[in-house]
């Protein structure tokens, strides 16, 4: 199975069990790995029929947007929710982070590994 890369993905939104938390906009960055087949796309280049990662990018923004958590595992798990649901993704792995939340560290965070990777059978060579 291929896999989709997004890395290093920055979305503004209001997430935090603080008080003060609740009033601001905090930073995440999210790396997502998204399991595909890519043969038809590649044989053909056509956008259609591979995962449009701008299309993904531009609706994680919109999720982040609309929702405020006090968690990053309820905004871990409800973004990794909608997507496999709008962009038909069997499986995938999101690694959140939120940096600057524990003093004397980069960042704290978690990763995710939703659905299951679809068996993939090889052609067999010439």
């Amino acid at each position: 199975m291929d896999r989709i890369l997004i890395e290093a993905l920055t979305v503004d939104t209001v997430i935090g069990a603080y008080d003060w938390e609740r009033s601001i906009q905090q930073t995440l960055s999210l790396d997502l790995t998204l399991a595909t087949d890519i043969r038809a796309a590649a044989a053909t280049d056509d956008l259609q029929l591979t995962l449009d990662y701008a299309a993904i990018c531009q609706r994680i923004q919109q999720f982040a947007d609309a929702h405020q958590f006090a968690l990053v595992e309820t905004f871990a798990e409800r973004l990794s929710e909608c997507l496999r649901t709008e962009f038909s993704i069997t499986w995938l792995r999101l690694r959140v982070r939120k940096p600057g939340a524990v003093p004397n560290a980069a960042s704290v965070g978690l990763e995710i590994t939703r659905g299951s990777l679809p068996e993939v059978t090889q052609e067999p060579r010439a």
